[in-house]
C-alpha cells in the first residue's frame, strides 16, 4: 500500500499549516478547535519548514512555564523534518516514525505540501490490509 492510496482514504484532505510568526497559544487553539495532534509550519501554506505537536507544546510549557505560549511557534517547531512521498510504500513510513518516535509525517510531491500522514493512518491502511488477505485466504482454502 502506498502513502497516496492512504491520504485518498482520509476524510479531510487539507493540510492544517501555521506560519512560523503565529503565537503558540494560537496554534495550540487551532490543535484544539480542529481536534487535530500536530500542525505543519509552513511561511507559504505549500512548503514544510517546520511542524509542531502538541507534545511541543506540554514539554516547553513543563519546562519554562505558560510564558512560553505567548512566543512565536518558530522557537518551539522541530525543523529537521522527516518527510515521506505519495509514492511511498506504508511499511517504510510505519519504520521512520517508528524508528523516529514521532506519529506525524508532512507529505511532499516535488517539494510541495499534500497532505499529513498518522501514525494511526497508516496502522488503519495495514489492518485493512491484513483484512483483505485474510479473506482471500480463506476463501482460497474454503474453494470460493
Amino acid at each position: 500500500m502506498l502513502v497516496s492510496q492512504i491520504l485518498k482514504t482520509k476524510a479531510l484532505q487539507d493540510v492544517v499549516t501555521v506560519t512560523p510568526s503565529l503565537s503558540v497559544a494560537e496554534a495550540a487553539k487551532m490543535l484544539s478547535e480542529k481536534r487535530i495532534g500536530t500542525v505543519v509550519v509552513s511561511r507559504d501554506g505549500n512548503s514544510a519548514d517546520g511542524i509542531l505537536s502538541e507534545r511541543d507544546i506540554v514539554r516547553d510549557i513543563g519546562a519554562r512555564g505558560a510564558g512560553c505560549l505567548a512566543n512565536p511557534v518558530e522557537t518551539l517547531m522541530t525543523t529537521k523534518l522527516v518527510t515521506c512521498s505519495p509514492e511511498d510504500p506504508a511499511d517504510s513510513v510505519l519504520q521512520k516514525m517508528t524508528d523516529g518516535r514521532f506519529r506525524h509525517m508532512p507529505v511532499l510531491s516535488d517539494g510541495v505540501l499534500v497532505g499529513v500522514i498518522s501514525l494511526g493512518d497508516v496502522v488503519k491502511a495495514k489492518l485493512m490490509e491484513l483484512a483483505m488477505e485474510k479473506d482471500a485466504l480463506e476463501g482460497m482454502i474454503m474453494g470460493h
